[in-house]
């Protein structure tokens, strides 16, 4: 396996990202909001094996106080292969400097970003579009 790492949004295609979301499984998130969210982002990765998109992730950041990690995704036949941690500490890497790299991770993956250095926050709140389904796939808590 020969992988290509692209750190730009040049070889992108929205299509293709989107799939890739939807089999990793992260959800759907369609090409136009990607396009969006990757183009509003300092930081990003992409990861191909053949010309075939396998990882993706991103970094909103200001450069000098906060990165947030978000939309890492490996696709299953690669997930284990050592690419997703490659991919966070690629943006770790990139986001040196920040007085805090923050992640938000999905639920039952706290274990892998506990070995990339990370640590669980006491404070962190957040306001989701779909509360209801956020409480019910146990992003949120109950109060």
């Amino acid at each position: 396996m020969e992988l290509e790492w692209v750190y730009s949004l040049e070889k992108t295609n929205w299509e293709e990202l989107s799939q890739l979301y939807r089999v990793a499984p992260l959800g759907d998130k369609k090409p136009a909001d990607l396009q969006i969210s990757f183009s509003n982002s300092r930081y990003m990765c992409f990861v191909f094996d053949t010309g075939k998109l396998v990882g993706a992730g991103r970094a909103l950041a200001d450069g000098v106080d906060c990165s947030y990690l978000c939309d890492v995704a490996v696709l299953p036949d690669y997930q284990g292969s050592g690419i997703g941690k490659a991919i966070v500490s690629k943006l770790i890497a990139f986001s040196q400097g920040h007085r805090k790299i923050i992640l938000y991770a999905s639920a039952g993956n706290e274990a892998f970003y506990r070995r990339l250095g990370f640590k669980r926050m006491a404070t962190a709140m957040a306001i989701f579009a779909d509360q209801e389904q956020a409480l019910a796939s146990g992003l949120l808590c109950q109060d």
